[in-house]
């Protein structure tokens, strides 16, 4: 897998302009993305780890044509290392 500079740290996905969250100042936040954290706090609070990583792979499965396999191995490596989960 190629090496990612930025990644939000809450999803795992890389972090481009135009994808970071925002504090509550509204300035970005360079952690996050902006379907994770939004005004200086997260959109989905009460979200699991294991929440997320069903949710990331079915995203990898739908829109970016993994096979399971592949998004549950790629999910399981990256998401319960980000901070959010620590």
């Amino acid at each position: 897998m190629d090496e990612v500079k930025l990644r939000c740290q809450s999803c795992g996905m890389p972090l481009d302009p135009g994808y970071f969250g925002t504090n509550a100042d509204a300035s970005q936040n360079r952690e996050w993305c902006f379907l994770c954290f939004k005004q200086g706090v997260f959109t989905k609070p009460e979200m699991t780890v294991e929440e997320m990583l069903q949710m990331s792979i079915d995203h990898m499965m739908r829109h970016l044509g993994f096979a399971r396999d592949k998004a549950e191995q790629t999910a399981k490596e990256i998401i319960p290392n980000l901070k959010r989960w620590q």
